[in-house]
């Protein structure tokens, strides 16, 4: 692996003007395809195999005109103080509202709360309900102008009118000013880290066109695959970070072989074949975490996951091919490791010399063995080593310290309720979440998320008793507030109830009445032979937790059990992947309770911008669980593989460790940096879901870098020694030989340095 990517860095280093020119290219191909490509539809969600998938399936199929999958609204009156609905000026300005609603080329049908019994007991609150004929994101700008306009109309007359419902979806508000500023402080850090704004700017540069193709073909491929609005976000969110962080990898070896003395190609080729290693392992894990969560066989989750893995592949050729090209472009501007430019105000590391920052390819042996010299000048302990050299003299203390720690922080996660937002999740100063309040007020937290029975009798003797059966069952469970009369289709085979709960539709208690009401179906079916299936957006969220529930424990076996065969092959190691994956648990574990603790439980809510708390996102545990596990695996790779190679190359465990940290402690550092100042930017987002995937993701990778990988494994490798490393001889003849240290590139150099001993005692000979 290592000398095939080693010449692979070397052709792009000197064939830079073709592989800049390629990727400029497909940068274009997927501008213009995402230019032109039509605009993208709906994003569907279903999850199948779900009862409440299958009821919808059936009412969709049963009741062809109620347009199941049609945009809906509700718009909500509340009479001024002391007032009722019904009296006759606020009944005549409600009856004007509906005829107004129902105007309109995609409007379905409008419902009159007088003839429908939707009017509070108390006649203050009412609702109209509107229905579309296309779904809410193909409604057109003059639909919804219309409703709010008419809506308005009512205000002005004196009514208190509020308005919910997926029409009244927007585009979601991006994060444009957070992800500015995330980008702004990667470059910092890059600067800090890199010394210089060309070798800061790089690892920026490669980022943005990496994700520039990704998104673009997201963009262009999104009506055709079906793909929503979270997925290129996705993509953008980890694109940007991987790429960034693969790019660092690369840059900063590519110094410390400069440092070594070594000239500009042959560094270029030595940090791509060991740097460039561990990328490519990296990414394979990130890139098996995603993929993976096609097993929860949810299509939106597979097709977000498959698009993020697409942009981390690309992340990880342009890192491979893009970052040599640009650095031979780049030429003396970026320097060996040790020395700083004048943006630091620091100039040359003491003992520097010209010949270090040479690009001829045939530098003299005078050079070499002067740079050679400043190399070994130039390195000292640093924080990294330091830092190293605390924890192997007091790992028992730090590795306790960091367990207890991570651990009392996941404590919240035992406390995780799982849900999809809805507009009661809605921050307060939103209409939807008001009309949402409104109707809770005069009709019961349950009525903003009744359930929708299904009732398929057509293998029934007699339909319309299968519906009463069920109509008369349901009647009889407790929290059950409203059961309407059954409603059949045309052709009388198939029957629709709904069901309004006590209980708001988020709770314990309105779960309960779900399964309560399929049990009592199954007493219906063995009388009847009619089927019971309950649906309704309750009834999917319902469904949807206990799918990812379901599917996790195999995601997470299916997931780490490949990243932890992939890691014996990379470690030749059977414990330094095992620790590796537990570590990830733990840190997995403590992000979600910091989750819990801020968007569940309102702790630091407000200074994130939580507006308002509630159960967390059925799909953010098993969605957390593949992104950290990939980005966990990222940190684990590049600092360990360092580590080994100075264990490989005959150092003691514990000096490995302090070896390994010297060189990659400062890099992994402020790589973890930049993926948390790139993910904290979505944390401004006005959209739930983008602002607590941005969050959880920050935290996570904090927890992983800072806690898991930089004090428990130090701590770890310290206390097993070189049991650390320990592999059996059976397993170790089967396995491949990856060469992720570079073990081949160094015997490559010690054979090319004999032979050239022995040409040099040739020549002697000869002159004697």
């Amino acid at each position: 692996m290592a000398t095939f990517l080693y010449k692979l860095g070397r052709l792009a280093f000197r064939r830079r003007h073709f592989v800049a020119l390629l990727w400029v290219a497909l940068l274009t191909l997927a501008g213009v395809g995402a230019a032109s490509a039509p605009a993208a539809g709906p994003s569907s969600f279903s999850i199948p195999g779900t009862e409440a998938q299958k009821a919808f399936d059936l009412l969709e199929e049963r009741f062809p005109g109620m347009s199941a999958d049609g945009g809906t609204a509700r718009v909500v009156f509340k009479a001024p103080d002391g007032e009722k609905m019904t009296d006759a000026e606020n009944k005549a300005t409600v009856e004007k509202t509906v005829k107004e609603l129902g105007d309109g080329s995609q409007v379905g049908a409008v419902s009159d709360p007088f003839t429908t019994n939707a009017v509070s007991k108390d006649g203050t609150v009412a609702y109209t309900s509107v229905t579309y004929k296309v779904p809410a994101m193909e409604l057109e700008d003059s639909t919804k102008e219309a409703l709010e306009t008419t809506a308005h109309k009512a205000q002005d007359a004196g009514l208190t009118v509020e308005m919910g419902g997926d029409a009244l979806q927007a585009e979601p508000e991006t994060a444009a000013t957070g992800e500015i500023i995330g980008l702004a402080l990667a470059a910092v850090v890059l600067v800090v880290t890199l010394g210089s704004l060309v070798a800061a700017g790089l690892p920026l540069l490669t980022a943005i066109i990496g994700v520039g193709i990704g998104v673009s073909t997201i963009t262009a491929l999104a009506n055709v695959l079906d793909l929503g609005d979270t997925t290129s976000t996705l993509a953008l969110m980890l694109g940007l970070a991987v790429g960034i962080d693969y790019a660092l990898f690369i840059v900063s070896r590519y110094r410390s072989e400069l440092a070594e003395g070594r000239d500009r190609e042959d560094a270029v080729g030595r940090a791509v074949g060991t740097a460039g290693s561990a990328v490519v392992f990296a990414g394979l894990t990130v890139v098996i975490a995603l993929a993976g969560l096609a097993v929860v066989n949810v299509p939106m989750l597979t097709k977000m996951g498959l698009a993020a893995a697409g942009t981390v592949v690309i992340a990880v050729l342009i890192a491979l091919t893009m970052v040599p090209a640009l650095l031979g472009y780049a030429g003396r501007k970026v320097r060996p490791a040790g020395e700083k430019g004048k943006l630091l105000g620091r100039g040359k590391a003491k003992g520097s010399t010209k010949g270090s920052t040479t690009d001829s390819t045939e530098e003299s042996v005078k050079g070499s063995t002067e740079e050679s010299v400043e190399a070994s000048a130039v390195i000292k302990p640093n924080m990294g080593s330091r830092w190293a050299s605390f924890v192997v003299r007091r790992p028992v203390a730090v590795l306790l310290f960091g367990v207890v720690g991570l651990g009392a922080i996941a404590l919240p996660a035992t406390q995780l309720e799982l849900g999809l937002p809805d507009d009661g999740s809605q921050p307060t100063s939103t209409t939807q979440r008001r009309a949402y309040d409104l109707l809770s007020e005069g009709f019961g937290p349950g009525f903003n998320g009744p359930l929708m029975v299904a009732v398929d009798a057509k293998d029934s003797a007699s339909p319309q008793e299968a519906a009463t059966a069920v109509t008369d069952e349901i009647k009889g469970l407790k929290d059950v507030v409203t059961v309407t009369p059954a409603t059949f289709n045309k052709a009388g085979d198939t029957a629709m109830i709904t069901v309004i709960p006590k209980s708001e539709p988020a709770s314990t208690q309105t779960e309960d009445l779900v399964h309560a009401i399929r049990d009592a179906g199954v007493g219906v079916t063995a009388d009847t032979d009619a089927k019971v299936l309950v649906t309704g957006a309750t009834a999917m969220n319902i469904d949807f937790s206990q799918k990812l529930t379901d599917a996790l424990l195999p995601y997470l076996a299916l997931v780490v059990g490949l990243a932890f065969l992939l890691l014996i092959v990379i470690f030749r190691s059977i414990l330094v992947p095992l620790k590796a994956a537990l570590g990830f648990l733990l840190s997995v574990l403590a992000a979600l309770g910091a989750v819990v603790a801020v968007f569940q439980w309102g702790w630091l809510a407000g200074p994130i911008g939580v507006e308002e708390t509630g159960p967390i996102m059925s799909m953010m545990p098993i969605f957390m669980v593949g992104v950290v596990f990939g980005l966990a695996m990222d940190y684990e790779v590049f600092l360990v593989t360092r580590i080994r190679e100075a264990y490989v190359h005959g150092e003691k465990p514990n000096q490995a460790v302090v070896t390994g940290f010297k060189y990659s402690a400062r890099v992994v550092a402020a790589a973890a940096a930049i993926m948390m100042a790139v993910f904290a930017g979505f944390i401004g987002s006005g959209e739930s879901m983008i602002k607590m995937i941005g969050f959880g993701l920050a935290i996570a990778v904090f927890f992983d870098a800072f806690v898991v990988r930089m004090a428990i494994v130090p701590a770890v490798l310290a206390l097993l020694g070189d049991k650390a490393w320990w592999l059996p001889k059976w397993l170790d003849r089967a396995i491949p030989n990856v060469d992720v240290e570079g073990e081949g590139l160094r015997t490559r150099d010690e054979a090319a340095s004999k032979n050239a001993a022995e040409d040099d005692e040739d020549r002697e000979l000869v002159r004697a």
